[in-house]
């Protein structure tokens, strides 16, 4: 069987400091290809140049919305990153209105919706697919999306945690979801039902390495050979074979990887 992480941090603390481990784990694994996701601009050059190093790497340009203190892109920044040759997807990008207290903007996250409409307009100018965050934030996040036309571009709604409801709406603008480890957790019944209901031609699997570590793993450091857990859970939760899971999710990344080349999809 072969697996794709679409999701995944190798060049954050405890993935970083064990890269050929990882990479050679994640072979063993039957791990084909990992997209490498970027947050920050600062580390844009360096989640780029580690995707040009290997053919089984891809990587995005965003900043996440819950950075604070880091540079704050322009669609300039974004599209002149965007375009180059092992970048797929413009995020991780969004709304995360779950940290309200300690950041010194509480009240207000406009600073969050508009860096989130720099994203989109930059993905529609690179035509690439947008990679979506998003927490306790979903009615506002499908709003942007709708308002700014990024159906155009669609992308992937990452680390899904919300209801079926958001998922069939993103679904509606032609994006994809992209379930992690948290699919595994016991008390995961929303994203579950998530994983049930979903049509799997309509679902990706990640990892969010070094993050959320599926079980048998929870609490330990991630990394994208355990994508595999993800898959199992989703066969045992739509009672199908997992071997159908790799097939199917691997080829909705085809697509969502031919789209940010220019290829037709298949």
């Amino acid at each position: 069987m072969q697996f794709i992480d679409s999701h995944c941090h190798l060049n954050y603390p405890g993935l970083s400091e064990d890269t050929d481990g990882v990479l050679s784990r994640m072979h063993q694994a039957g791990i084909t290809h990992a997209l490498n996701i970027c947050t920050t601009l600062e580390e844009a050059e360096a989640v780029i140049g580690l995707a040009e190093q290997h053919e089984f790497l891809s990587a995005s340009v965003g900043v996440h919305p819950d950075n604070l203190n880091v540079r704050e892109p322009t669609e300039a920044d974004l599209i002149g990153l965007g375009r180059r040759n092992k970048v797929i997807a413009i995020g991780e990008t969004g709304l995360d209105y779950y940290r309200r207290e300690g950041d010194g903007k509480t009240d207000d996250f406009a600073w969050q919706r508009a860096r989130f409409r720099t994203h989109i307009r930059a993905a529609k100018q690179v035509k690439k697919p947008l990679i979506i965050h998003t927490r306790e934030a979903a009615d506002d996040t499908l709003a942007i999306l709708r308002e700014e036309g990024a159906e155009a571009v669609g992308g992937v709604m990452h680390c899904f945690t919300e209801s079926v409801g958001v998922a069939r709406a993103a679904i509606d603008m032609g994006f994809l979801i992209s379930l992690s480890g948290i699919v595994t957790f016991k008390n995961a019944h929303q994203v579950q039902q998530v994983a049930r209901e979903i049509p799997l031609e309509h679902l990706m699997i990640e990892t969010d390495a070094p993050f959320l570590a599926p079980v048998p793993y929870r609490g330990k450091v991630n990394e994208p050979s355990y994508v595999v857990y993800v898959a199992h859970k989703i066969a045992e939760l739509k009672q199908i074979p997992v071997e159908e899971v790799a097939r199917v999710t691997s080829e909705n990344f085809g697509r969502f990887s031919r789209a940010a080349l220019g290829r037709p999809a298949q």
